[in-house]
């Protein structure tokens, strides 16, 4: 019965379109490492301080794997520590938020050095940056900022803010901002105040590896990033921190909120990484972004509104609510002809969260399809013509 369930979801997969930012298609090859007898191992610990015997191959996965890192992001060891194993970004964040401040001292959670400044949900940012129904919203202290009603963020406003906050970390990253973020900006903020930057970069991790998105580095003294999206690679994570601060958070992530790593999945991560190496790949991010900004483009000439204008990235934000529906039914809508999306608060919804004003688009997993820019303006008329209709 699974095996049926899965060869139908693969050809559900085939055969639509696929709009979800955070969704991609994986290579054969990265598919291959994951179903491969790595799945077997037990690996506690960190490469060649292992608790289990029978690693020796094990650690030389995990130490190509890192070099990989190192090598995509151009960072370097003398500067700072990776992490591979986070089982998803959700943990790589909350390793980040405890081992920069917490350090294994429960207390430190009850005074000012848990103060975290972080985007919003409801204007762009994640979950675990610190809302109320998160675990890291209820153990840590969070301020959040947002973007003006033009939908771009306002450093000036954020930079006020840090200021009569005074958080000990401040995070920039999002997941549904359609525009570039100016990392050297808040490397600024943050020193304004004497706070650790943080970057969560991911949603744009690939397009900042192939050169179509300004990197964090070296701005950023923490960098946190999930696999899956833009890098084309298996549900996993990563975190590149400073030196001073890598080995708290190896610590944090194990022996702290993790058992053993998935070796399958962390061997996946690097195929992804080698494929992201190669020429290419620059290609790919590139034209992803060129069909997000057609996509939008077409989207505007046809009157839909979009959010903030357009997109420097890959992804867009639509306000349905003119079209006279809800987000909600405009992503059911669309579903029954085939073109997938997530429904999607906007900045300023009035809306609740399980039927927001809008939709999210993105164009990774269609560019890695062979789409461009001629196949985003065909879809982006059928799209407004599907909103359109009733049913």
């Amino acid at each position: 019965m699974l095996k049926k369930l899965i060869q139908k979801e693969a050809l559900r997969q085939r055969r639509v379109i696929n709009f979800i930012p955070s969704e991609n298609y994986v290579s054969k090859n990265v598919l291959a490492a994951l179903g491969s007898p790595l799945t077997n191992k037990y690996a506690e610990g960190q490469a060649h301080r292992r608790y289990y015997f029978g690693n020796q191959i094990i650690d030389e996965i995990e130490d190509e794997v890192k070099k990989l890192v190192y090598k995509c992001f151009k960072v370097t060891p003398a500067k700072y520590g990776v992490n591979v194993q986070p089982y998803s970004g959700s943990i790589a964040n909350l390793a980040a938020y405890l081992g920069a401040l917490v350090d294994g001292d429960p207390e430190k959670l009850r005074n000012g050095a848990s103060r975290i400044l972080a985007m919003s949900l409801a204007h762009g940012g994640h979950l675990t940056h610190g809302h109320s129904v998160s675990w890291t919203g209820k153990l840590f202290n969070f301020r959040h900022y947002g973007v003006g009603r033009d939908g771009w963020l306002d450093y000036d406003a954020i930079a006020k803010l840090a200021k009569q906050f005074k958080p000990k970390l401040i995070v920039c990253g999002a997941t549904a901002y359609p525009r570039k973020i100016d990392f050297k900006k808040f490397r600024r903020i943050a020193d304004s105040v004497g706070a650790l930057l943080m970057a969560d970069i991911s949603h744009i991790a690939g397009l900042v590896v192939g050169g179509a998105y300004p990197s964090p580095f070296p701005y950023a003294d923490i960098v946190t990033t999930t696999t899956h999206k833009t890098l084309r690679g298996p549900r996993g994570a990563i975190i590149i921190s400073k030196k001073e601060l890598a080995d708290k958070i190896d610590k944090t992530i194990f022996p702290g909120l993790q058992g053993g790593p998935q070796m399958h999945t962390i061997a996946a991560i690097g195929v992804c990484l080698e494929e992201a190496l190669h020429p290419s790949f620059k290609k790919y991010v590139k034209q992803v972004v060129v069909n997000a900004k057609a996509l939008a483009g077409e989207l505007r000439h046809l009157g839909v509104k979009v959010i903030s204008g357009g997109t420097d990235n890959h992804l867009l934000l639509v306000d349905v609510t003119p079209l006279g529906i809800s987000g909600k039914t405009a992503g059911e809508r669309l579903e029954k002809h085939g073109i997938i999306v997530n429904k999607n608060a906007i900045p300023y919804d009035i809306r609740q969260p399980w039927d927001p004003s809008g939709i999210r688009l993105g164009t990774p997993a269609v560019t890695t399809r062979g789409m461009r820019e001629k196949d985003m303006i065909k879809i982006a008329r059928r799209i407004r013509a599907i909103l359109m209709t009733d049913s």
